[in-house]
């Protein structure tokens, strides 16, 4: 590819998704680690949320979420997951699709206790995607945890991490009159190399 230079030069996916997620960090207001990840029903019909994209690893992408969740729901009966970033202050976004498995070790165990006090209670109290009477009840059951688990909750055994090991990531960034660059990173499996194709806009 002669002309994959610039924000797309790279022979590691990974390292240009780190580079343009670091541009992004001192660009963007808000956030600028959301992704909107898309899973499907069992019944094939699609569900899309925001969440935190947490670590780009060597050869995943990883989030964290309650393994009661809708999303969880779908994550395991598919194995499957798709996500996009997008970033309005750099014009450019990176789509991902790809295999997920679950991160419940020691690495979660550590994002755990990085997170604020109250996040942890919350993560203990919420019971994520089913449906709640009141804000008030919600708040009833943090103070609850809050007593029960003290200044220091361990990791809820059912909260943790996913990865997800694209078969495809595609970098894209806007051009004048609506001409586009992407360039898609494909593998038939994930131990496989990389082809490497740039799509029409």
């Amino acid at each position: 590819m002669s002309d994959r230079d610039g924000i797309f030069a790279g022979n590691d996916p990974f390292d240009i998704a780190r580079a343009w997620l670091e541009e992004a960090s001192k660009a963007e207001p808000n956030d600028p680690n959301a992704i909107a990840l898309a899973t499907a029903d069992a019944e094939g019909l699609p569900n899309v949320r925001m969440v935190l994209l947490k670590e780009i690893e060597a050869e995943a992408f990883v989030f964290y979420s309650n393994y009661e969740s809708k999303k969880a729901s779908e994550i395991a009966h598919a194995g499957k997951a798709a996500f996009v970033m997008h970033w309005k202050s750099l014009a450019r976004q990176i789509r991902v699709r790809g295999l997920v498995s679950k991160e419940d070790g020691e690495v979660a165990d550590s994002y755990y206790r990085s997170r604020s006090l109250k996040s942890r209670l919350g993560a203990w109290a919420s019971r994520q995607s089913q449906p709640l009477t009141s804000r008030a009840s919600l708040m009833a059951d943090v103070a609850k945890v809050t007593m029960q688990k003290g200044m220091d909750p361990e990791r809820p055994p059912f909260w943790g991490g996913y990865r997800i090991a694209p078969l495809e990531i595609e970098f894209w960034s806007d051009g004048q009159f609506r001409l586009h660059d992407r360039f898609r990173w494909s593998r038939i499996a994930i131990d496989q190399d990389w082809e490497i194709t740039r799509l029409n806009p």
